[in-house]
């Protein structure tokens, strides 16, 4: 009994975390989200149908984690704001922060292979209403 309740509350514990790494995820353009929010979501599956419940049906969360888990792909707005941020961030790192050529270079082959990833997601269906 004890270890059931101890590995419950391990699994909400790395669920939360993933979620709060997710929900950065949004913001900061080389922190990916998706991945965190499919392990939030499966650590919410294994510890608490209330909390996954919450994550799936959860007005942007549960976009995300449906529309890669039915059809491997992101929305359209998802898209353009991802790579919006990408840029900006980049372009400000590697114009402003940044001085040595190299990783300059680095940080433009980073952004062109996020960039590349993210075109290639599919762009799910329309939603019926």
């Amino acid at each position: 009994m004890k270890k059931n309740y101890i590995k419950k509350w391990l699994f909400v514990f790395a669920g939360l975390f993933s979620l709060g790494i997710g929900a950065v995820g949004v913001f900061v353009p080389l922190l990916p989200t998706t991945p965190f929010l499919l392990l939030a979501a499966a650590c919410f599956l294994r510890s608490s149908d209330r909390l996954y419940q919450w994550l799936m049906n959860h007005r942007i969360f549960g976009n995300y984690i449906r529309n890669y888990r039915e059809h491997r792909a992101m929305s359209l707005p998802s898209k353009i704001m991802v790579l919006t941020l990408l840029w900006i961030t980049m372009g400000y790192a590697i114009l402003s922060v940044v001085e040595i050529m190299a990783v300059q270079v680095l940080l433009i082959l980073i952004a062109i292979g996020v960039t590349v990833h993210i075109i290639a997601l599919k762009t799910p269906p329309p939603k019926k209403v």
